[in-house]
């Protein structure tokens, strides 16, 4: 196997911290950089070009379910292994349909987790034992189709609804995504519209059940 290299993304420090150690055991296996948010994934990949990331879903500002189809449309070369703690159907659906090559649960064995980086960068797919078959066969059957609200809305709306969901307010919304604090109103007024939904917290939980952010512990 040709040298894997690859990039960490987790808000985690210390989850990062294991990996690494982990993976400085691995023969022909090495760490080309870390980010600790979706967004800065996305510029250090156009830095260090890996051939793979390992990807946390639920990470603060833009998830990693949200910048996986970035990922994989900007970077096609780069092959993606989602990272979580959840192993629902609906997490699991939006990995598939935005091109994840693998979906490695948190609480897997270093063992696993180097069966999963190999996997995937000889070409292969890898998923956790714990993610039911059931929903592999059932994204496999609909492909190219979606029952959830979430994909009607654009990437932009899903990131609003994101930051709702984090308590961001309108005006740290409005920096962080840097637009008008009006156009941040606007998108969420779109949002409750498209969605039937007509407080913050019925967004928050939307959110919540869709797997675009995850409830506070």
């Amino acid at each position: 196997m040709t040298e894997c290299r690859i990039v960490l993304a987790d808000d985690h420090t210390l989850v990062r911290s294991g990996l690494r150690t982990l993976i400085g055991m691995m023969e022909g296996i090495s760490i080309a950089g870390e980010a600790s948010d979706g967004r800065q994934l996305l510029t250090l990949l156009g830095m260090t070009r890996p051939g793979l990331v390992l990807l946390d879903v639920a990470m603060p500002g833009l998830s990693g379910l949200e910048a996986l189809p970035r990922i994989r449309s900007e970077h096609p070369g780069i092959q993606v292994i989602l990272l979580t703690a959840h192993a629902n159907e609906e997490y699991v659906l939006r990995a598939l349909r935005g091109g994840a090559a693998g979906y490695l649960m948190k609480d897997s064995s270093p063992a696993e987790l180097e069966q999963a980086i190999r996997t995937v960068h000889g070409g292969g797919t890898f998923f956790s034992a714990r993610v039911s078959p059931a929903v592999i066969a059932r994204y496999s059957g609909s492909i190219g189709g979606s029952d959830s609200l979430l994909t009607t809305l654009t990437s932009r709306q899903r990131e609003v609804l994101q930051l709702i969901a984090e308590s961001r307010t309108t005006k740290e919304i409005a920096l962080l995504l840097q637009v008008s604090a009006k156009t941040v109103e606007t998108h969420r007024a779109q949002l409750m519209e498209r969605l039937g939904i007509h407080d913050l917290a019925g967004l928050v939980r939307f959110a919540i059940r869709s797997g675009l952010s995850t409830p506070e512990p």
